[in-house]
């Protein structure tokens, strides 16, 4: 993964996004069971400026690779579901590197 490239931005970008949103499964319950609310606001304002900027990455490397809308469409989807991100990196963001 080479991060001079936009590709290689984006992959890691990718990766940090999907720690992100699965770090809301130990985040969340702390927050509603004991009612710890701290690391679920840092947790989530990080989370969302990876999702923002996952998002402007992705339309980044679909203008630069020409992407078609089957591909365009699964990368900027798969920031919705969990594991997403990295199914992405897998499937297409690795196979173009």
């Amino acid at each position: 993964m080479e991060l001079n490239t936009p590709i290689g931005r984006l992959r890691l970008l990718a990766v940090l996004e999907g720690i992100s949103y699965l770090l809301f499964a130990i985040t969340m319950p702390l927050k509603y069971m004991l009612d710890i609310r701290e690391p679920n606001f840092y947790v989530g304002m990080a989370h969302g400026w990876l999702f923002i900027l996952y998002g402007i990455f992705c339309l980044q490397n679909i203008y630069i690779h020409k992407w078609g809308m089957k591909t365009s469409a699964i990368a900027l989807i798969a920031s919705l579901v969990p594991f997403g991100t990295f199914y992405a990196d897998v499937k297409i963001f690795s196979r173009v590197e």
